[in-house]
């Protein structure tokens, strides 16, 4: 006899769990138990079957995977958080006694849990990380221009500001941001890290508020995990690329509001002690390898060893090493068009990378008051310009504005009106662009005619690079290609037209006159003297009688057409309105 299956104990009432039951399993708050959910990334599942998962129950409710609740039970955090409740009654109990050393003895050795390990549990590898930072990334540069209230402490906020910092140095420095987006959201940055796309989005700097239905714990909880996550990736991403992690920041710039260029990007130099561990071992070097080889051929051989070219040893030993070792790469006998030089490793990795991340080298900028100095300054450092700022946007100019070297000056503000000698030399000698000219540049993969963007005018549509599937926006498409291939294939149209017209000409005489003696016939068709001088005329005009009589059919039929409907709209109406209100039985006996 088989085993008796008891309700509740298999299927899906033993694979889910409620979250009210999750909560009563783990003896935790449920403040507690959404924070490990979002650290541990568990979130709640839909199952197929409710009412069999609830144990037979309808009420609404969560659902989690029973498996996931019991991987949170040995969660070292929870342990954390089972303490910190217990230090939080101590301290209150301490603090209500009056009992000032043990309040503080008690905050001096406050629990604090750590999330290294749900680091490296939930991204095995640094790819996994570096594909799954761009909330991150948002998450960071969101908090970082938000006010300090109550629930968002100065510290937490100066920790993201130079997170974002850090950031920025990192892709300015390996020139790896490709895409721009002004939206009215904030800006859209697309860069390539580890040939892998990350996309952020950077509000304006605008003052901001934390609207009253947003559950902030929630976010700081998301908040502190991606802190954790960040570390650990600009740590990686500073060591690969030889520099020091975190940079130093220069005080007294910071204090004069340099920003970025408060950090200083240091090389690091690899100590003899940390470099490759030296091995005791005896070095063999491929020479003695090949002698020792030669000799033990030479001894097996029924040769005498004093018949062999002993010059000719020599000779092949004085080689260097490094001559033995390289790869001359010979041409082919068989196929002459083959190229004898192939591509290697090497020649590769020696090859100048794309021009494109250098588009501002030979410029140097100056930037207007009334433009955002943190988004341009990081647009232009990363494609390898120069770029200054009046005193009004913060310290740390490279130079002043009556540079001679300045070529370019990004302004966002009507020409004016009347200007001195000394401003109209400047502008003479400079080139005078609105902002979107940049993010534009940057997108096309090149310098763009400065005219439509002068100051001023009017500019042209500001489009986004973002997008794969066909159709989409491409950016080195520009608006004069469009026109020009629109322009070509109505040329083309036309031709193809003309041909056509040329072809059919004939034809279309002779349907045209077979169609107005068809219509004059059946206007006369009552009159048999006009429909003979019909017939008439069309064998005059050399159409054969029987395409005369289909047309006059033709002409026949749309005529009685014709008069049904008009026959339909006068009285047609009324009588389709009785059939609707008729009974399906007096409507069949209607239409027998």
């Amino acid at each position: 006899m088989g085993r008796l299956k008891q309700k509740g104990k298999a299927g899906a009432a033993k694979a889910y769990v409620t979250r009210s039951s999750a909560v009563k399993k783990l003896q935790c708050s449920l403040a507690d138990f959404r924070r490990l959910c979002i650290l541990k990334g568990i979130f709640p599942r839909e199952p197929r079957h409710k009412k069999r998962a609830n144990k037979g129950s309808t009420a609404p409710t969560s659902f989690y995977y029973a498996k996931d609740i019991a991987y949170l039970a040995h969660e070292p955090v929870l342990d954390k958080l089972r303490e910190h409740k217990a230090f939080a009654k101590k301290i209150s109990r301490a603090l209500g006694r009056g009992e000032w050393s043990i309040a503080k003895n008690l905050e001096d050795h406050k629990p604090v849990y750590r999330l290294d390990h749900i680091i490296k549990e939930r991204y095995p590898s640094f790819i996994d990380a570096v594909r799954d930072i761009d909330d991150a990334l948002c998450m960071i540069h969101l908090f970082a221009s938000l006010p300090s209230n109550p629930r968002v402490s100065p510290a937490l906020i100066e920790n993201c500001a130079r997170l974002t910092a850090e950031w920025q140095l990192y892709v300015m420095h390996t020139r790896s941001l490709r895409n721009v987006f002004l939206s009215i959201k904030g800006v859209y940055y697309q860069a390539e890290v580890m040939d892998q796309n990350v996309t952020w989005l950077v509000p304006y700097q605008f003052p901001q508020n934390i609207p009253s239905d947003v559950d902030v714990r929630v976010m700081l909880t998301f908040l502190e995990l991606y802190q954790t996550l960040l570390g650990f990736v600009f740590f990686k991403l500073y060591t690969d690329a030889g520099l020091v992690y975190p940079p130093p920041l220069d005080s007294s710039k910071d204090e004069s509001g340099a920003g970025v260029g408060a950090f200083n990007l240091r090389t690091a130099n690899p100590s003899p002690a940390t470099g490759a561990p030296k091995s005791d071992a005896p070095t063999v070097s491929s020479k003695e390898v090949r002698q020792t080889i030669k000799n033990i051929t030479a001894e097996s051989s029924s040769v005498p060893s004093n018949d062999i070219d002993i010059d000719r040893v020599e000779r092949i030993d004085s080689l260097p090493d490094a001559a033995e070792e390289e790869f001359v790469p010979q041409a082919s006998k068989s196929d002459l068009d083959v190229p004898s030089s192939l591509p290697t490793l090497l020649s590769l990795s020696s090859l100048p990378k794309l021009s494109s991340t250098n588009i501002f080298a030979p410029y140097t900028f100056w930037l207007s008051r009334e433009s955002s100095r943190s988004i341009f300054e990081f647009l232009i450092r990363s494609f390898g310009g120069r770029i200054g700022w009046p005193v009004s946007s913060g310290g740390g100019s490279p130079f002043a504005e009556d540079d001679e070297a300045i070529t370019h000056v990004i302004i966002d503000r009507p020409v004016a009106k009347s200007e001195t000698a000394q401003e109209r030399e400047r502008r003479r000698r400079r080139k005078y662009v609105q902002p979107q000219w940049v993010v534009d540049c940057i997108n096309a993969g090149k310098i763009l005619l400065e005219d439509l963007y002068a100051q001023g005018k009017t500019l042209p549509p500001h489009l986004s690079p973002f997008g794969e599937r066909d159709g989409a926006y491409d950016p080195t498409i520009g608006l004069a290609n469009v026109e020009n291939s629109l322009v070509e294939a109505d040329d083309a149209a036309l031709s193809e037209g003309s041909q056509e017209a040329e072809d059919v000409e004939m034809g279309s005489e002779l349907e045209g006159n077979v169609t107005s003696m068809a219509a004059l016939a059946v206007a006369a068709a009552d009159d048999p003297e006009a429909l003979r001088v019909a017939e008439l005329a069309a064998e005059a005009a050399g159409v054969d009688y029987g395409t005369f009589e289909k047309e006059v059919q033709k002409k026949q039929k749309q005529q009685k057409h014709k008069h049904k409907e008009d026959a339909v709209v006068d009285g047609g109406g009324e009588e389709d309105m009785n059939k609707i209100l008729m009974s399906k039985r007096k409507r069949q006996l209607y239409e027998r």
